[in-house]
């Protein structure tokens, strides 16, 4: 079953491959789903991968792999993570995963009473 993980930003694949070690594995692209299928009028293979284009949108997950669609664990285009990728994906695209407060409700003095 496919896994999300914590945290995953969209990105442009050009995004990507403007990293000087970049090398992406278009075979595990997502296949193209219902609507552009029908689109694409052509009646072409269903379970084919879809083309990447410089304007394809991929995702970043939170531990630097490269994905086709949300889930962390399939369609992987780059799993090649070394420093210098990491350093890239902070520096240059400014990746981070937000770190969420758990706001703490204000206090009620007519429930709170001691």
């Amino acid at each position: 079953m496919a896994e999300k993980g914590r945290y995953c930003k969209a990105y442009l694949l050009k995004q990507m491959r403007a990293f000087d070690d970049w090398s992406e594995k278009a075979e595990n692209a997502r296949p193209l789903d219902k609507k552009e299928l029908e689109k694409a009028g052509n009646g072409g293979d269903p379970d084919a991968p879809r083309t990447l284009t410089d304007d394809s949108i991929v995702y970043l997950q939170e531990n630097h792999v490269v994905t086709d669609d949300i889930y962390k664990d399939e369609n992987i285009l780059f799993d090649e993570v070394t420093p210098e990728w990491s350093r890239f994906c902070e520096e240059d695209l400014a990746f981070e995963i937000p770190v969420y407060d758990n706001p703490v409700p204000p206090a009620n003095p007519e429930t709170d009473a001691s």
